[in-house]
């Protein structure tokens, strides 16, 4: 495991992990990133001692930046390990390039979407409630509130996203564990990488356990997302109550996350000199996916245009109030980054231009954002209740609460790259013996 083998060299990924110093590049995106955790924490405090009310909600708009944000992070989530998960189940080569990185840009989403169902209880030192234990005095919790499926949707996310990161990982901890220089090094990558010896025990039973958990992963994430887009459908509100939103919120939710694992893999390139590992043809496959995916995000636009003018006139008023009243802009910002600009990479020059491709991908990340504003702010235009107060804006406070949760994604995804690495070394000694082979 600790060397070369057969010219089969993956030493530039493991350097990068156990090199001593990042240099200062590295240390200042660490300090905006802290800076960024800082003001999460600041957030959080100032809703605990004031209270919900230094948000922008009102009547009739109850939801806002929680809502939004939470639906837009496990949107990137899903995208990201469904990404990952499908190429693992087929065995594809991109696998060996963008898996784990991939893998961990879904689960660092998910623990900045995890915040939100907390502290949008209001009492967040009371968020044991969206635990499901028995309703003894039918009061809190109850099976039939919104939070327990928060509760479902969260813990699938976690508990299986993280497994399927893990499992990739402990081949390449062993193998740092055997080049580590240090003696503390070797502790820590030998104490997760479980005993592993390399030995062909080690290997099959890894490798059904990876692929095992790759399967749980696809039905899994797609329940959890069909949980969140539940959590509007089973409302009254007009835009809301349909049951084209579980398709709605999973098929455009996927540009996202293909476009956070584009822009992760030209920084990861450019940064890390890993060119030799993401090549120019892993460039070109990924850019092609990705407007691929927002073509795909183009027809459910298409369709529920359609449905919403054939629907009754109840629900096709409250599309129309949300394509062209207050948040107009918003539903067509979102259509254009997510659909109508991807279709750019599919041009060969420009995929290979990371002046273009970085700001399509994180331009169709902010599309979704764009999307999820329009579904929740833009719904709750028209609703059964009367509107005593002015359109929701969100406050200061929510947007340093947004800030802090980007904060604590790329925080979380720095000290990956830090400590762990980005490209999976068994992987790619793998894919490269099966190209030798005769």
């Amino acid at each position: 495991m600790s060397g070369a083998q057969g010219g089969i060299d993956t030493r530039r990924i493991a350097d990068v992990a156990l090199a001593p110093r990042f240099g200062r590049g590295f240390l200042a995106a660490l300090a905006a990133a802290a800076l960024g955790v800082l003001l999460l924490c600041y957030a959080v405090v100032v809703l605990l001692v004031v209270g919900l009310g230094v948000w922008g909600t009102n009547v009739p708009f109850v939801w806002g930046f929680d809502l939004i944000n939470y639906v837009w992070w496990i949107g990137i989530a899903n995208a990201a390990s469904l990404f990952a998960a499908v190429l693992v189940i087929r065995r594809h080569g991109l696998r060996t390039a963008v898996n784990r990185f991939a893998e961990a840009a879904a689960l660092a989403a998910v623990l900045a979407a995890a915040l939100y169902p907390i502290l949008h209880l209001g009492r967040p030192w009371l968020f044991w409630w969206v635990f499901p234990y028995p309703a003894t005095y039918e009061v809190w919790p109850q099976f039939r509130s919104a939070l327990i499926w928060d509760f479902w949707g969260i813990m699938s996310h976690v508990v299986v996203t993280s497994l399927f990161w893990y499992v990739g990982l402990i081949p390449d901890l062993a193998t740092l564990r055997d080049r580590a220089r240090r003696e503390w090094q070797r502790r820590v990558y030998g104490l997760f990488a479980l005993g592993w010896r390399g030995s062909v025990q080690h290997w099959a039973r890894h490798q059904a356990a990876y692929r095992l958990v790759a399967a749980l992963v696809l039905p899994l994430l797609l329940a959890a997302q069909t949980i969140v887009a539940l959590e509007f459908a089973v409302t009254l509100v007009p835009d809301w109550h349909q049951a084209r939103l579980p398709v709605h919120v999973v098929g455009t939710g996927i540009p996202s996350g293909l476009g956070v694992v584009l822009v992760l893999a030209v920084l990861l390139r450019a940064t890390l000199g890993l060119e030799r590992y993401i090549d120019d043809a892993d460039m070109d496959l990924l850019g092609r996916l990705f407007a691929a995916s927002a073509l795909a995000c183009a027809l459910i636009y298409a369709g529920e245009i359609v449905t919403a003018l054939l629907e009754n006139p109840r629900t096709r008023e409250a599309f129309l109030s949300r394509a062209f009243g207050d948040y107009a802009p918003l539903y067509w910002g979102a259509a254009v980054l997510t659909t109508l600009l991807p279709q750019l990479l599919w041009w060969r020059r420009l995929r290979h231009i990371p002046l273009v491709t970085v700001p399509l991908g994180l331009g169709a990340a902010a599309g979704v954002w764009l999307d999820r504003f329009s579904l929740v702010a833009g719904g709750l235009v028209r609703d059964h209740l009367p509107r005593i107060g002015p359109l929701y804006a969100p406050t200061a406070a929510e947007w340093i609460l947004l800030i802090g949760t980007l904060g604590l994604f790329v925080l979380a995804l720095l000290l990956f790259a830090r400590f762990v690495p980005v490209i999976s070394m068994f992987e790619t000694r793998h894919e490269e013996s099966e190209r030798e082979a005769p």
